[in-house]
Formats: structure tokens, sequence, C-alpha cells
């Protein structure tokens, strides 16, 4: 996993908590839904690096 990679995905795991967050703290359930799933899509990002990284090992 490139170090690009890494700080992409992080960066998008960390907005869709700000996302979720500001949802939660105005009551916008679409906003809140939204920041879910970009964590959402961050984290099966990450995972899919980790699987290549260990099958170039």
């Amino acid at each position: 996993m490139s170090a690009e990679d890494k700080l992409s995905n992080k960066t998008e795991e960390l907005g869709g908590k700000v996302k979720e967050g500001a949802g939660k703290a105005t009551d916008d359930k679409d906003l809140e839904a939204e920041g879910k799933g970009d964590q959402a899509g961050a984290n099966l990002k990450q995972a899919g690096e980790k699987i290549k990284d260990v099958f170039k090992s």
C-alpha cells in the first residue's frame, strides 16, 4: 500500500466521520448516513490494499 493510498483512504475516512458528526449535530439523517457510507468505502479500500500487500510479500 503506497503512502499516497494510505493518506487518501484515511482522509476519506476522516471526512466521513466529520459528515456523520455534522449530521448528528444538525439532526440531518441523510448527511449522517452519507458520512457512514464514506467511512465504509474507505475501510473497504484499506482492506483491499492490505490484501494486495500480503500477496506482494
